[in-house]
């Protein structure tokens, strides 16, 4: 039996939310503020999108630019009011000055959403050891995937670490799911596809505009058809 691979589209409005749908996206990421690489977005959108389509959708817990927590009460109650708003799945990650996974302001925002489903973000691809923070991580509640190029300049660079680590699904630490994103283009999807890897994450790939104008339906669909192999 085949499975489709997963189609995450950032998401800035509930307009770009039904583009993205319509296109064959299986999941939105809802940020605001990509010019500080996506924020956390006001609790209205949620509510709005939520209305709006049926896929899933992660919204983005992130209050400042960086991979700094900053202020976790501040975080822990935000998380909390998407919760009310109806949000049940999220985005997040924090590093501390060492470039080591700031384990306590993961663990604090985590344990608020109750198990809820989650991706740590690209702050991995900032960390100074990629194995060990997978290896802190590994048995927190909720935590399924992983938004990674690889590196930080993008997946040009990041290739051989995500074919490496996808030869490692499966192992302690390597459990979750290996989402690319970051510079990914469509060439760069054979080679991902054949090593297993089967979630994609698309932000300006999406908007033929820039990020100044909305996801366009024929930019996403024409990644949902390379996808699936059309």
């Amino acid at each position: 039996m085949s499975t489709r691979a997963v189609l995450e589209v950032i998401a800035l409005d509930a307009e770009d939310a039904v583009a993205a749908q319509a296109g064959g996206a299986d999941r939105l990421e809802l940020v605001t503020d990509m010019a500080a690489d996506g924020l956390t977005p006001p609790v209205g959108t949620v509510a709005a999108i939520r209305a709006a389509v049926d896929i899933d959708v992660r919204v983005m817990l992130r209050l400042a630019d960086g991979f700094a927590a900053g202020d976790v009460e501040r975080l822990v109650r935000v998380a909390g009011e998407m919760r009310e708003a109806g949000a049940d799945q999220f985005v997040l990650g924090f590093l501390d000055p060492d470039g080591g996974v700031d384990l306590a302001a993961v663990e604090r925002v985590a344990g608020v959403l109750q198990g809820c489903r989650w991706t740590f973000h690209r702050a991995i691809d900032r960390a100074a050891d990629r194995d060990a923070l997978r290896k802190q991580l590994a048995d927190l509640p909720g935590l399924d995937t992983y938004l990674t190029a690889g590196s930080a300049a993008g997946v040009d660079d990041g290739l051989p670490t995500l074919l490496a680590e996808a030869r490692r699904r499966g192992e302690p630490g390597y459990e979750q799911q290996l989402l690319v994103g970051g510079g990914l283009r469509l060439d760069h999807v054979p080679a991902l596809l054949d090593a297993g890897i089967d979630a994609f994450h698309i932000g300006g790939a999406a908007r033929p505009q820039g990020w100044d104008g909305p996801v366009a339906v024929e930019a996403v669909a024409e990644w949902r058809r390379v996808l699936d192999g059309v």
